[in-house]
């Protein structure tokens, strides 16, 4: 009888969660040496084990219940590593994703529909296998803290998660109905039963562990058919779009941050991993705020390893992968295609044409960008292969909004130089915008008629750049802006007006901007870009749909039209919500760090808006984040690039919900 992977899903939960149950006390021992752990968290971690041995055996019977305790099992392991946490903020980070993720795995747990009771060979092997790879983790994990955890609770640990394997294997060996089979498989799992008791009481036993888990997963893969592999166990990552952009960021941070902490990547040979993960998120979430000097501490190398992460996550990882797949004549399977056309917000039959149209543009433009700025820099004084390398990657970087300069105090010593500037401006604005919008440029220029989106866009785009311009030069004519000739000044106001919704370079010192260029600064970083481009922010066309809205109400109107065309209530809907979710993440960003770091709150309003919105600029807060700040900010700039409102929806089910007949409410707002 053939059996689908989902329906063995819940028994290979229950194996994980049975060899997961001694784990808690790993978390218990953390930060303590070798003195025994406060009997806090020895009760924390005790309750964890229990109820995630509770959660294992009631999980498939009453999947309520072992949701409850399953979260009972992740709050209270949680807890017993709260005092490491609280110390590491790094590992705090690390210790908060695995919580949300463990809660976004319980809230995803569905019981198929025709469930049977694990007593086939193939249930007891997957059950086996999944807790063969469950202690895998746990031998890995004392390793990786090797200097924090208590050697003899680590070494009982592992032990107990083994047995535990090892017992679920021995029965899947007992079952076998041939008589060889059975006694051969039986006896290997009591042998190593035996030989791992004596290397705990010896102290060693993550050896006999480990070389019984890979045993056990390779047996898997020979004794259970093709179909039960391993290639479905990243369905709950991969089958929700909100999810997978969420995944494929994080890998590509990740990734990232391993690349930088080589030592060839940074002249002094060495980097801090906050420091690497903070320059990896600002790169890839295309934000520009740094906490290391990048022309000063990278090298070549991890200067090109920058601007690499930069046009990933420009670009989008899953867009390349797409064209690379059509490149060599494969397709994509209409399932990844339904998934990218939401991610696009595309039509299906457009979306391989929709991704070649992205990267044909981004190319030429940054082509087209490094060129110019290649020549115009080599005029200022630079080497040819200086101003080459300079002129490429501040190209890259302006059109992907990131802000990354390779100049110690960005684009400040350019203020006489208009060229550059515009340039530079250029390509943010273009960047900015989606590809399909600026082609569309010069019809809306020549009064042709265009498609209600591109046209929001380009009209609260350009509201946006001139009335930054103008109150960059109201506000600031005698202030930042004092010193420079009439022309740099209009120059340099055009400039800070298109970067400082998105990209991150500038021209002058923010810390010195006035309170009503400081309020501008924040609204316009807080707006951004446009969809579909590089920029981040709640972005125009939300805006343009908020103003539209905020017409029709006070004019007393039933419904939001434009260009005799109807606005979706689904439309402001989701504008509303963008706003809301934005600001929700604004404001718990900010309390976060009002809480712990000792800087103005000025500036650290200042800060959290231009991570959230992906832009980069600074007055100066972040060189002087500590730890716990750094984390705050790399998290509320990962959130930015992915979009607050992407991040609520990971729970979200793709369902189709009946229109509601119920009568309306009446709600009074004023």
């Amino acid at each position: 009888m053939t059996i689908t992977p989902s329906t063995h899903k819940p028994v290979a939960l229950q194996g994980a969660l049975l060899t997961a149950a001694p784990a808690p006390f790993l978390f218990a021992s953390m930060n303590v040496g070798n003195a025994v752990p406060p009997m806090w968290r020895l009760i924390a971690a005790s309750a964890a084990a229990v109820s995630c041995m509770i959660c294992a055996f009631v999980l498939v019977r009453r999947p309520n219940m072992g949701k409850l305790f399953g979260t009972c099992a992740s709050v209270c392991c949680f807890l017993a590593a709260l005092p490491y946490l609280w110390s590491d903020p790094f590992a705090a980070l690390l210790g908060f994703i695995a919580l949300i993720s463990a809660g976004y795995a319980i809230e995803d747990f569905r019981l198929p529909a025709r469930h049977r009771k694990a007593t086939g060979l193939v249930d007891l092997m997957q059950r086996a296998r999944w807790s063969a790879v469950t202690v895998t983790i746990i031998v890995g994990f004392p390793f990786i803290l090797s200097e924090r955890i208590q050697t003899p609770v680590a070494n009982l640990t592992i032990a107990a998660s083994t047995l535990i394997a090892q017992a679920l294997f021995i029965q899947w060996a007992w079952k076998q109905k041939r008589g060889r089979p059975r006694a051969i498989f039986t006896t290997f799992g009591l042998v190593l039963a035996a030989l791992l008791i004596i290397s705990a009481y010896m102290g060693h036993p993550a050896a006999i562990a480990l070389t019984f888990a890979l045993l056990i997963i390779f047996l898997s893969s020979r004794f259970m058919p093709m179909q039960e592999g391993f290639e479905h166990w990243w369905e709950t990552l991969l089958n929700h779009p909100a999810r997978l952009l969420l995944s494929t960021f994080f890998l590509l941070c990740f990734l990232g941050t391993l690349l930088l902490i080589i030592p060839e990547a940074t002249r002094n040979g060495e980097i801090a991993l906050v420091d690497a993960a903070f320059t990896s998120v600002s790169a890839v979430c295309v934000t520009g705020l740094i906490v290391l000097d990048t022309p000063a501490e990278f090298t070549c190398l991890g200067q090109a390893l920058i601007l690499l992460l930069i046009q990933l996550g420009g670009l989008g990882i899953m867009s390349i992968a797409s064209v690379a797949l059509h490149a060599m004549g494969r397709r994509l399977s209409l399932r990844q295609e339904r998934l990218l056309s939401k991610m696009a917000d595309t039509d299906h039959k457009d979306l391989l044409d929709s991704i070649i149209l992205i990267l044909k543009f981004t190319f030429f433009a940054e082509g087209a960008g490094a060129l110019i700025l290649a020549g115009l820099f080599l005029y200022s004084g630079d080497t040819f292969w200086q101003a080459a390398w300079r002129g490429l990657f501040t190209a890259v970087s302006a059109f992907c909004n990131a802000g990354f300069a390779l100049q110690s105090n960005s684009l400040i010593p350019y203020r006489n130089s208009p060229l550059i500037l515009h340039t530079v401006a250029a390509l943010i604005i273009f960047g900015g915008m989606a590809p399909a919008t600026s082609l569309i440029l010069p019809k809306w220029l020549m009064a042709r008629r265009i498609p209600i989106s591109p046209r929001i866009a380009l009209i609260t785009t350009a509201v946006m750049l001139f009335s930054g311009l103008f109150f960059m030069l109201a506000f600031e004519w005698n202030g930042v802006l004092a010193g420079l000739s009439i022309a740099d000044k209009i120059h340099n106001a055009w400039f800070q007006s298109a970067t400082l919704r998105t990209a991150g370079f500038n021209t002058i010192n923010m810390a010195n901007v006035i309170s009503p260029t400081f309020l501008m600064m924040v609204l316009f970083m807080f707006i951004g870009g446009s969809p579909g481009g590089t920029a981040g922010g709640v972005k125009t066309t939300t805006i343009g749909i908020l103003a539209m809205t905020f017409w029709a109400n006070i004019t007393n109107r039933n419904s939001v039209i434009y260009q005799n065309r109807r606005i979706p209530s689904a439309t402001i809907y989701r504008a509303i919500t963008i706003v809301a979710s934005v600001a929700v993440v604004w404001f718990a960003a900010v309390l976060m760090l009002e809480v712990t770091q000792q800087i103005p709150g000025r500036d650290i309003i200042f800060e959290v808006t231009s991570a959230i919105g992906t832009v980069g600029l600074s007055t100066g807060a972040t060189a002087r984040l500590d730890e716990i700040g750094k984390v705050i900010i790399m998290l509320t700039m990962f959130i930015g690039r992915i979009g607050p409102m992407t991040l609520f929806m990971v729970l979200s089910k793709d369902l189709t919900v009946p229109v509601s007949r119920c009568p309306d409410a009446k709600v009074t707002l004023s």
